[in-house]
């Protein structure tokens, strides 16, 4: 039996995934978590031989736990479950230590081929991400200039961009100019919009 801890925060959708996984001959759902930050320690106590994560959860993202599960359980293989088909997220989820990369638009059918798949060793990703991974280069964008562009998704000023990151209001429009110039944007909003398409803040 293959050993199956899901990790998604809508109980609809985790439940659904339980129901469709239960029904395989090969697969036992082990462990479900709604947390980012309850991934951990369910996979500690279960011990599972792949862990089902979603990216965006509370507490933890799926990436950070992906990252904890590597190296505390590095048994365990990991695959990506989102509806986020970002090629920054699929570098983000290989960089993390996981070995799979499933959009939840994709059958049904395909997830548990993809489960068997990774259990024998194999790297499961959609074939269209990956190719747009690879024309979208890796993200060139700093710590800083990351920081300064996720702030100004939320229509911050300058000033409390500055007061949030504990720098001067010169040093983030800086950062800011470098970021648009690297996003080939016309402005903050537009580079940062940019950027969480492809997945890099």
């Amino acid at each position: 039996m293959i050993r199956v801890l899901l990790a998604e925060d809508q109980g609809m959708v985790r439940g659904a995934l339980a129901a469709l996984l239960q029904l395989e001959e090969d697969i036992e759902v082990v462990a479900e978590v709604a947390r980012g930050d309850e991934v951990l320690a369910a996979a500690l106590e279960c011990q599972p031989d792949v862990a089902l994560l979603d990216i965006e959860m509370p507490g933890n993202s799926g990436m950070e736990a992906a990252q904890a599960l590597n190296q505390q359980l590095p048994s365990c293989r990991i695959a990506i479950l989102t509806t986020f088909g970002r090629s920054g997220y699929l570098r983000q989820a290989m960089a993390s230590g996981a070995t799979a990369f499933l959009l939840k638009d994709a059958p049904a059918a395909d997830l548990a081929v993809a489960i068997r798949r990774v259990m024998a060793g194999e790297h499961v990703v959609d074939p269209e991400l990956a190719l747009s991974a690879l024309s979208d280069g890796r993200n060139p964008l700093t710590n800083r200039e990351r920081d300064v562009l996720k702030a100004s998704l939320t229509g911050a000023s300058i000033a409390d961009i500055a007061a949030q990151l504990y720098v001067t209001e010169g040093t983030v429009r800086n950062h800011l100019s470098t970021a648009i110039h690297k996003m080939e944007a016309q402005n903050r909003i537009e580079a940062a919009r940019l950027a969480e398409e492809k997945g890099w803040l």
